[in-house]
């Protein structure tokens, strides 16, 4: 990988001025810069995209899902390549990287069936000699700003079936772990893409506004916290955009007293550990319902935090790596202090982590609060890190209560044996995302993810069913030949 990281504009690498540092979360060190752009940098991608658009919009799109066929080989050509870069850049696990690259490709492959997606709805004869349909037209130039967490699977969420409905593609990935995102865009170009189609700028704020304030960008589609998501939805909808931003999450598993509760545990370390809890599907609060739930819970838990298995995430075999920056690394370090300072039990303490050999690495291990309450800040806000609270309740009317009274709605799971309770769970809870006796309940590529109240804004989720709509536009016709013979007359009711 080149020691700088440039913008990647009309299938040109285009340099800056300004850089930013790239650094490897594992030992600190920086390891590359990217390139920093700026309002005029985003003006050039655009024009590009916009040079771009007529082609390919007109391209059929067999031809357009031809080259989603060949993008889907590349990427599984150069997966070793490409997970590489993701755990050098961003810190987490080699298997962890791959698993995100692995989900990423699924969204390739449900815009191989972009023709069948978009061929719109026909009825002959909805009137006399009068037949009328609809087809799905792709918006023009439009913008994806994605996070540092996945770095490669959440822009594959959105520029892939963006391009497959006809839409040129503006990229602004994170600026923490660019590597990746770039590798992948860039693999289009060999995949047969043209010129322009694709285009990726990296950059801090000045190119997100720059974006967001664009007449030319029809529509906007950005991952990271509720607070930034929701002045991008605000900003860009001002503006007269097409707006989807999925914000943060607090994710809720109700653990019941007839749960399996080694299974519940051995589940959960996946899923509040897992990428050092920086996704924002990671379950970080645990609500044991009943007398002697959480005893059991914690009791099987704490011998699996101390065995975690924590180093850079560019060796093989590790459960964790290193958070992201030294600053996000302060920053949950803080929210532990919080927690002991509101009362909450550190029955798991990850703090003080050292590994050999990478003694300025970024490393926090498994962290588990006890007796944790809803007033807590711990509770309240997403940390994104490696810390789990558990919440003691005493039914599961409370449990639900207590998950829709949460802000955030992004996802949820229930540990339990109960169908009954657990359709009552599905029916009953205000989460987006719900799991039974699943911890992640991240949707396949042909469903879509989304979450309520706080963690989405926007009417429509990501990728599957709903991409087709946030990035295509529905236009109905409907088209008379009267006969040579026939003469029309003037009507003046309402056609019906």
């Amino acid at each position: 990988m080149q020691n700088t990281i440039t913008h990647w504009i009309n299938g040109e690498h285009i340099t800056s001025e300004r850089t930013l540092p790239v650094t490897n979360p594992a030992d600190g060190t920086t390891i590359r810069q990217v390139a920093d752009g700026d309002r005029h940098t985003v003006q050039i991608a655009i024009e590009a995209a916009q040079a771009a658009f007529p082609a390919w919009r007109d391209t059929p799109p067999t031809k357009r899902a031809q080259v989603m066929y060949r993008f889907k080989a590349l990427l599984e050509r150069d997966a070793e390549r490409l997970v590489q870069l993701i755990s050098e850049e961003h810190g987490k696990t080699l298997e962890d990287a791959m698993g995100e690259l692995r989900r990423g490709i699924e969204n390739v492959e449900y815009a191989c069936g972009v023709p069948e997606l978009i061929k719109g709805e026909y009825s002959h004869n909805v009137g006399p000699s009068i037949d009328a349909w609809s087809n799905f037209q792709p918006l023009g130039v439009v913008a994806g700003i994605t996070p540092f967490n996945f770095p490669a699977m959440v822009p594959l969420w959105m520029y892939p079936m963006a391009i497959a409905c006809g839409n040129t593609f503006i990229l602004k990935p994170s600026e923490k772990d660019p590597s990746a995102a770039m590798a992948v865009a860039e693999l289009l170009e060999e995949a047969g893409l043209p010129r322009g189609v694709i285009n990726v700028v990296h950059g801090g704020r000045e190119c997100v506004e720059a974006l967001l304030d664009a007449p030319e960008v029809k529509a906007v589609s950005f991952v990271g916290s509720t607070p930034i998501a929701e002045s991008i939805y605000t900003r860009g909808a001002a503006s007269g955009k097409r707006v989807q931003a999925l914000g943060g999450a607090k994710n809720h598993a109700v653990v019941l007293p007839d749960a399996d509760i080694e299974n519940a545990a051995n589940t959960l370390m996946g899923a509040a550990y897992g990428s050092a809890g920086e996704r924002c599907m990671a379950i970080s609060v645990a609500v044991c319902v009943g007398d002697g739930t959480a005893e059991r819970l914690i009791e099987s838990m704490q011998p699996k935090i101390a065995a975690l298995k924590i180093g850079p995430g560019t060796e093989k075999g590790l459960d964790m790596g290193a958070l992201v920056t030294a600053e996000h690394r302060d920053k949950v370090l803080g929210y532990i202090e919080y927690g002991l300072q509101e009362g909450a039990k550190l029955v798991a303490d990850g703090r003080g982590l050292v590994v050999p050999g990478h003694e300025d690495g970024y490393f926090v291990g498994g962290c588990l609060f006890d007796k944790v309450t809803p007033e807590m800040r711990i509770y309240r806000e997403e940390i994104f890190g490696p810390v789990l609270c558990i919440v003691r309740v005493d039914s599961l009317d409370e449990a639900i209560a207590l998950t829709n009274a949460h802000e955030y709605g992004n996802g949820t799971c229930l540990f339990t044996r109960d169908g009954e309770a657990a359709r009552r769970f599905a029916d009953a809870i205000e989460v987006g995302m719900v799991g039974i006796n699943v911890p992640l309940p991240v949707p396949v590529a042909y469903h879509s993810f989304g979450g309520w109240k706080r963690s989405l804004f926007g009417d429509l989720h990501a990728y599957g069913p709903d991409a087709v709509r946030f990035y295509t536009r529905r236009k109905a016709i409907s088209q008379r030949w009267p006969s040579s013979f026939e003469t029309s007359q003037a009507e003046f009711s309402f056609p019906s």
